[in-house]
C-alpha cells in the first residue's frame, strides 16, 4: 500500500511516501518516508511496480533457455591444447585430458550452475586457432568428428590493414593522437603514411611471420618511439606530421629482419 500526502500542485510538488515493504515471512514493515517530488516518486513507484510483475525465478528461467536453444560458445587458442602428429607425452598430456573433457561438453551433457543445469545439446561450439606450428588434425580425433565444419580465414591484406587504421572509432591511429594530445602535441598522419603502414604490415606478416592485425602495433610503436620519449620536452601546441618518408625510416629494419629459421637444419 502507498498513501500519498499532496503538498502543492503540478511536477515539482512535493509529497511524502510511505510504502509498505513486504516480508520474506508474509508480515511486513514499515518502509522510512521520504520527501520527493512527483516526478521522483513516479519513477519509483513505475520501478517498484515493475520489479513486482517481473519475479526473479521467471528471469533466471527465461534465462536457462536462452542459454540452452541459442547459446554460442567460443573457444579461442585451441592449437595450444594440440601437439604434432598427437604424440602427447611429459607435460603435453595435460593438453590431452583437456580435449577428453571438451568431448562430452560439445556432444551433449548436464552442466550444473548455482542457476540451474544447462543442457549443452543444442548450444553451438566454435573454436578457433592460428595453428602455426600444429595442424588442426592434429587434435583428437573424436574431438575432430565433434567439429565437423572447418573454415580456413584469408591472411589480411593490404587493403585490409588501411581499413583497420581508418574505419574503426577508437583505432590505433586516434588513440596515439589522443594520447601525444595529454602533453599538448598535436599529432597528425598523412594519408600516405597510412598507406605506407599498411603495406609494410602485410610485407611483414608475409615474409617474416604471420601474427594478423597485431602487426600494426609493433609498427606504430616503433614509429612513434622516439615523438613519445621527446613529448614532454616539446613546446605546448608543438605540430608533429608522420609522412611516408617518416614510416619508411623507422620501419625499415623490420622489413630486412628475415625469419631465417627454415634455413637451419
Amino acid at each position: 500500500d502507498v498513501s500519498f500526502d499532496v503538498g502543492g500542485v503540478g511536477a515539482g510538488s512535493a509529497y511524502k511516501v510511505v510504502k509498505i515493504l513486504s516480508s520474506p515471512g508474509g508480515g511486513g514493515k514499515r518502509g522510512e518516508k521520504r520527501t520527493l517530488t512527483v516526478r521522483e516518486a513516479r519513477q519509483k513507484l513505475v520501478q517498484s511496480e515493475l520489479d513486482r510483475l517481473v519475479g526473479g525465478e521467471n528471469i533466471v528461467q527465461s534465462a536457462l533457455d536462452s542459454v540452452e536453444q541459442e547459446g554460442i560458445v567460443f573457444f579461442d587458442e585451441v592449437d595450444k591444447i594440440a601437439h604434432k602428429e598427437g604424440s602427447y607425452h611429459g607435460p603435453d598430456a595435460s593438453a590431452e585430458g583437456v580435449q577428453k573433457d571438451l568431448l562430452p561438453l560439445i556432444e551433449g551433457t548436464t552442466i550444473a550452475t548455482k542457476h540451474g543445469n544447462v543442457k549443452t545439446d543444442h548450444i553451438l561450439f566454435i573454436a578457433s586457432g592460428a595453428f602455426h606450428s600444429v595442424k588442426p588434425s592434429d587434435l583428437l580425433a573424436e574431438l575432430q568428428g565433434r567439429l565437423p565444419v572447418r573454415v580456413e580465414l584469408k591472411p589480411l591484406t593490404q587493403a585490409d590493414f588501411g581499413r583497420i587504421l581508418r574505419e574503426p572509432k577508437h583505432n590505433l591511429i586516434m588513440q596515439n593522437i589522443a594520447l601525444l594530445a595529454t602533453e599538448g602535441v598535436a599529432l597528425t598522419f598523412a594519408e600516405d603514411a597510412i598507406d605506407e603502414i599498411a603495406r609494410v604490415a602485410a610485407e611483414v606478416n608475409t615474409h617474416v611471420e604471420n601474427i594478423g592485425a597485431r602487426r600494426l602495433h609493433t609498427i606504430i610503436e616503433k614509429i612513434m618511439e622516439d615523438i613519445s620519449y621527446g613529448a614532454p620536452d616539446m613546446a605546448s601546441d608543438t605540430q608533429v606530421t608522420i609522412k611516408k618518408e617518416d614510416v619508411t625510416k623507422a620501419v625499415g629494419n623490420l622489413l630486412k629482419k628475415a625469419d631465417l629459421h627454415k634455413f637451419i637444419l
